[in-house]
């Protein structure tokens, strides 16, 4: 099979050619006469709750559902998300991802594993996780981990146990994402140096959000976890989240080390009114969604839509949404099969017209979309 348009490499763009099959991309060669739209890596998103009605936390039918829904919106590889509740649903949800993940939906994107966010949080910044927040201990660290489908976890620095869990989790490949956390600058550094030494990867979940703000005398963890030459760093790109100047701050400060998640929740794709997360009432108003009380609940995010706004009102270049999408959370994940166009990688791609709207969208070789 081949696509003719605009390639999108992760340092430019070029008017080609992309052939491949259900192996990989078998060549991507110039072609000047390739029309105007798009071919771009498959988008990656490695936090995302729910989307079209459906949660993680629902069971592997609901799984599949809001797999298939962000397929349509570009995302070929996807991180189901649990959120903080009772120990033992947590361990159902997380069973639920494995299922799936073995038994992945017709024409859905590729399951790389679940993103454990909660219960290993701060009950001091929960943000909207409901308030089931527990400590790592090493017993729920080993249970966790026995299903063999945790990629990432959050996790608050300051907790009790969290220093043998970062460890742990580290030494057994799971990504260890910083969030939801009261710990400062000190405390933030100690953990990054922990993990590293594990011979981990530390990450930042939803950077800026639920966790201390950057102040003159105080830097917080956003200024450990930024000037961290080893450390990624997820954004909700939705404007909502996130301004735009600070999106800009931190991609000149992070570079390839920001990625951008959607933390969709299951009122992703749906008309605007009352939705749930997590058992609470939420409202989606104008893009945005909020607990009674007015704080952010999660998103309402498709990649296509974080792209995007990178382009139109972060005002990045194409590469470079691109890289945020695609070419960071593979290397974060370590995915090195995908992320990129170039042959003998995977065939996962995304087609999108002048207006970056998604057209089509390949997923091992095979249109899905």
């Amino acid at each position: 099979m081949k696509l003719t348009g605009q390639i999108v490499l992760p340092d430019r763009v070029v008017s080609g050619e992309v052939v491949f099959d259900e192996t990989g991309i078998q060549s991507v060669t110039p072609r000047p006469d390739a029309g105007r739209r798009f071919i771009l890596p498959g988008f990656i998103d490695g936090h995302v709750h729910g989307g079209d009605g459906a949660d993680t936390m629902d069971g592997v039918a609901a799984i599949h559902r809001l797999s298939r829904f962000h397929l349509t919106h570009g995302t070929t590889t996807i991180l189901p998300t649990t959120i903080t509740s009772p120990w033992p649903e947590v361990m159902d949800a997380l069973r639920a991802v494995a299922e799936a993940r073995n038994a992945p939906p017709g024409n859905g994107p590729v399951i790389h594993g679940a993103h454990l966010e909660g219960p290993f949080v701060s009950p001091h910044k929960l943000g909207a996780q409901p308030p089931f927040a527990i400590p790592p201990t090493p017993d729920r660290v080993e249970e966790a981990l026995e299903t063999g489908i945790v990629r990432v976890v959050t996790l608050a620095p300051e907790l009790d146990h969290a220093d043998t869990a970062m460890r742990r989790f580290a030494q057994a490949g799971v990504r260890v994402s910083l969030g939801h956390t009261v710990a400062g600058y000190e405390e933030t550094e100690q953990a990054i140096c922990r993990v590293c030494a594990a011979g981990g990867t530390i990450g930042a979940t939803h950077l800026f959000n639920a966790m201390a703000p950057i102040q003159s005398r105080n830097p917080g963890p956003v200024t450990a976890l930024m000037c961290s030459d080893a450390g990624y760093a997820e954004m909700i790109f939705d404007t909502h989240h996130v301004h735009p100047a600070t999106f800009r701050l931190a991609s000149r400060v992070m570079g390839e080390r920001l990625l951008f998640v959607t933390d969709a929740m299951r009122g992703a794709g749906q008309a605007e009114g009352p939705s749930q997360l997590g058992g609470q009432d939420v409202v989606i108003r104008d893009g945005a969604v909020r607990l009674p009380d007015g704080t952010l609940a999660g998103s309402v995010l498709t990649l296509d839509v974080a792209l995007r706004n990178a382009v139109t009102v972060g005002g990045v270049s194409l590469p470079a949404a691109s890289r945020l999408t695609a070419t960071s959370p593979a290397a974060y994940l370590g995915l090195h099969d995908r992320g990129r166009i170039a042959p003998g990688l995977r065939a996962d791609l995304v087609v999108m017209d002048e207006k970056f709207e998604v057209a089509e969208v390949f997923v091992g070789g095979e249109r899905v979309t």
